[in-house]
């Protein structure tokens, strides 16, 4: 049975329920913590419904799926757990009336349908013996993985010095690039994708890290933060002047 329609029925379902939640909690920051972990939902859908389901190779892809999308809804869940809303929600329900109710698509829904289209690489992997490519797109996610958890990490250390209140992180990864949590997440869906197309997945899957890697660069990613820290942070300028904004290189003296 193909996973296509239930992965779309099951995406549905779990923004249906997530944005009841946010409604009763007027807060869509929410729907943030879910996105990961709707991947996680998909890629066991797909594994269960297909057809080597006990085959060990079939546990590679929803393996990488899980330990990237657990992660980063356990880190969103925490970082934002007490918090107000988030900024950008809040810009959406003044401009959007009544919020509640047009979120369901123009937040959930949107971002469910995106689920569903990322996913497709997930979607249409089969289970033919491991290989070569296998292995390239594992290290690749994996490469990815650990990018982000540790820009994770090392900006959580920075905002929780309350000296720093205000200022830019500019070391470790951050000295090479100003969003290693982003890169990270570019790369790691190049490796998935990669994984998928070793387990059968057809070329043109590859709509789905282009995808990705769209709304990194161009939508989502970039360039609504890189807004946002020009206007809150006094000496971003310089920042952005010696530092690439996504991939990395050694960082540039000023002086």
């Amino acid at each position: 049975m193909s996973p296509l329609l239930p992965a779309a029925g099951a995406i549905a379902l779990l923004m249906l329920l997530t944005w009841l939640l946010s409604v009763a909690k007027r807060d869509a920051s929410i729907v943030d913590s879910c996105w990961g972990l709707g991947f996680v939902l998909v890629a066991w859908l797909a594994w269960a419904l297909g057809g080597a389901a006990q085959s060990p190779a079939a546990l590679l892809l929803p393996g990488l799926v899980t330990l990237w999308g657990g992660r980063l809804s356990l880190y969103l869940t925490w970082r934002n757990w007490g918090e107000p809303e988030d900024y950008r929600y809040q810009a959406m329900r003044r401009r959007h009336e009544p919020f509640w109710l047009k979120s369901l698509w123009i937040v959930f829904g949107l971002q469910g349908a995106l689920m569903w289209l990322i996913s497709l690489p997930l979607l249409c992997a089969g289970a033919p013996p491991l290989g070569v490519l296998d292995a390239l797109g594992a290290a690749l996610a994996l490469a990815g993985i650990a990018c982000e958890t540790l820009a994770d990490l090392q900006l959580a250390r920075f905002k929780a010095d309350p000296s720093n209140e205000g200022q830019v992180l500019d070391s470790g990864l951050w000295a090479w690039t100003r969003h290693p949590n982003y890169f990270g997440d570019f790369v790691t869906w190049w490796g998935l994708w990669g994984v998928a197309l070793g387990r059968g997945a057809p070329a043109w899957t590859v709509v789905a890290p282009l995808l990705m890697s769209g709304l990194l660069l161009k939508v989502s990613g970039v360039p609504l933060l890189e807004g946002r820290l020009k206007r809150t942070r006094p000496k971003y300028a310089d920042y952005v002047a010696r530092t690439p904004a996504f991939f990395p290189r050694p960082p540039r003296s000023t002086s």
